[in-house]
This record gives C-alpha cells, structure tokens and sequence, in this order.
C-alpha cells in the first residue's frame, strides 16, 4: 500500500470542506451553461467562484495547463482548454472537471451536461456513465478491494456497449490531487490493494459511445478526444471510505 495516504479525523473534516465547495461550483457552473457561451466564460466563471470560497483552482498551472476549469465537448474525453473561440452550441454534451484546494486540501470532481435539445444516445451515455460511478462505489468499503470498484465500473459500462477509456483513470486524493492509487475504471485481473477506513479516492469513469480508444492532441499537448469521433461523458467524485457506506464528499 506504498504511498497511499490515510486522512487523519482533522484532515477529513478539510476534505469535507473542499468537496462541498466544489459541489456549489458545479452547481452554480451546471445552472449557467447555454447555448452561445463560450468555453471560456465557464472558465472566468468558475475560477471567480473557486477564488470567492477563499479556493485556490488546481488545474491553472498544474503541469503547465492553462485554466481553472477543464471544459470538454461532445468526443472530447477529457482536458479540453477553455477558449474565446469554443462556442457551445444547442445539443452539445460538455464535460467540466474541476478541481480546488481548500486549506490545503484538495478536491476533484466532473459532471457531464447535455445543452439544449441532445440526442437519446448522448442522454443514455451521461446517465450510463454516471449510473456506472454509483455502481462502481458498492464496493468502495473497508475490506474490499480497489479492483472490486474498477470491474463493477467496466462491467457495468462494457455490458451495455459502450467503451471505456483505459488511458485515463482515477486516482487517491489529499494534500496532492493525484496520489496513490491509480484507480482504473475497466476490469482487472488483479484484486487491487485492500481498503481501509480514511482513504480518499477521486472515482471517474470516463465513458465513448464507441470504442474506448483515445488521441491526445499534439496540437495543444492537453485534449484527450475519441480517436472514432463518438460521443465521451465524465462523471467523478471525491469520496471518503469509511467502517460502513463510502461517503461522497463532492456532492
């Protein structure tokens, strides 16, 4: 379990703080979106709220990325940089991930949105995608293991047909917002290390309409897109293992 982190009652109770601030960021963010507005303002818009909380944004300048909010549209997986240019059109799913320090403390967290009048499918893929994260967190209880998590998230997505990203996965959580482990979110031969109460895990499966093969762009060094051009959705939470349930601390 090399370099995994259990949180102390004190560095829970930061972490609580974090995740609920977050969660009102992707609310207030998730109330705005629209037709028109550019990937850009969801970005000025997020990062004014992140800072309002007495925040700090993450992602700006984490490994050189450029904004506060990462905003990924329709085959876009992830990472996707906000620009004046990046109109958000009627019908559009767009994924925002986010990420805050909060007295030290970080927290991680995406929601896909459907904008305007979207297709069945895409509707079906962002509650597939979703459902899959709950699915996935069944598991997520002392005494289990982290791969139970990871197979109870690609089994669930994998039976109904779609494709899940094995490039990308989730990771431990804390003072650093990529810890031990990685959490991969499609099955596994091996039964992953053992949890126990105080670990903090961002789950995020990340989900194509199509195959789960991804490009990374050489143009940008940042947006991860569907090589088939099929539709992605996004969906993860900070959360907390405990004696008993998981508790999710970004909602």
């Amino acid at each position: 379990m090399s370099g995994v982190t259990i949180k102390s009652q004190r560095e829970i109770e930061l972490m609580r703080n974090a995740g609920r601030l977050l969660a009102e960021v992707h609310n207030r963010l998730g109330e705005e979106i629209a037709p028109g507005m550019s990937t850009y303002d969801l970005d000025r818009l997020g990062e004014e709220l992140i800072r309002k909380t007495d925040s700090i944004p993450s992602f700006l300048g984490y490994e050189g990325y450029p904004a506060s909010v990462c905003v990924s549209i329709n085959d876009e997986v992830v990472h996707g940089i906000p620009r004046k240019d990046r109109i958000i059109r009627d019908g559009d799913i767009v994924s925002l991930d986010i990420g805050l320090i909060h007295q030290g403390y970080n927290s991680d967290a995406a929601r896909t949105h459907a904008v305007g009048n979207v297709s069945r499918e895409a509707l079906d893929l962002i509650n597939v995608t979703r459902e899959s994260f709950f699915e996935g967190i069944k598991f997520a209880k002392a005494g289990n293991h982290l791969h139970d998590i990871s197979n109870a998230i690609g089994y669930y997505c994998i039976e109904r047909g779609y494709g899940v990203v094995r490039d990308l996965v989730g990771h431990g959580i804390g003072q650093e917002m990529h810890e031990s482990p990685q959490i991969p979110n499609y099955p596994q031969k091996r039964k992953g290390i053992l949890l126990v109460p105080g670990m903090t895990l961002a789950i995020e499966p990340m989900i194509n309409i199509g195959r789960g093969d991804v490009t990374f762009s050489k143009t940008d060094g940042w947006t991860v897109t569907t090589e088939d051009g099929s539709l992605s959705a996004h969906y993860e939470n900070t959360i907390l293992i405990t004696e008993g349930e998981p508790e999710i601390l970004s909602l």
